[in-house]
């Protein structure tokens, strides 16, 4: 039985990594003049590629850690630094200026699977991350859980495409800011708390 708790946690993480809130503003300007039929089709592309890369780092993920002889508490403690310092970036507002520069270096006119499925929805972080929430909740179920929370943030992110220039227009420049850096403080501690498991799990914390 998976704990309500966990679910909420793995949730919320999952989400801050991803940034829909972040993410939208640069869909909308990697789609800028195009069609609503063609945006819709380039978001959901994105979208299904970035899920069908995190279902197979969620399912491998550990397999492939455990074959290079890499514990999961280890990787616990790598992956909660790596988010600290995505929380950084999203404190100081660098994590979009970087997107976007990702974004810019990219001339193809089709931006669904890179930049916006590859890196900038399933990325070092959100990799990182499906990997430690299945290593908590090892097995089927735990892959379950974990490819709902996938499959639900996604859809947000999905919807938030389809809907970015009303979204842009409600939150502002503004807007967007604020919350960024609210999900960056959330983020700043769930990142520590990966690392204090970790640690517990050596028997370096009590």
């Amino acid at each position: 039985m998976i704990d309500t708790g966990i679910l909420i946690t793995s949730f919320v993480t999952l989400f801050v990594i991803v940034d829909p809130i972040g993410l939208t503003p640069i869909f909308l300007a990697l789609t800028q003049g195009m069609s609503p039929a063609r945006r819709r089709s380039i978001a959901l592309r994105a979208t299904v590629t970035a899920a069908i890369l995190l279902a197979l780092f969620a399912a491998l993920g550990e397999a492939v850690l455990g074959f290079i002889g890499i514990s999961m508490p280890a990787f616990r403690v790598a992956g909660g630094v790596l988010l600290f310092l995505t929380a950084l970036d999203m404190l100081f507002e660098r994590r979009n200026k970087r997107r976007e520069d990702r974004s810019e270096e990219d001339g193809v006119d089709d931006p669904s699977i890179f930049p916006l499925a590859i890196p900038l929805i399933a990325g070092p972080g959100s990799i990182a991350t499906v990997i430690l929430l299945t290593g908590q909740q090892p097995g089927f179920a735990g892959f379950a859980m974990v490819m709902g929370v996938v499959f639900a943030v996604l859809s947000i992110l999905l919807v938030m495409c389809l809907f970015s220039g009303l979204f842009e227009r409600l939150l502002g420049k503004t807007g967007i800011t604020v919350v960024t850096r609210l999900l960056g403080m959330l983020l700043a501690a769930l990142s520590v708390q990966f690392v204090l498991d970790g640690l517990r799990a050596f028997g370096f914390a009590g």
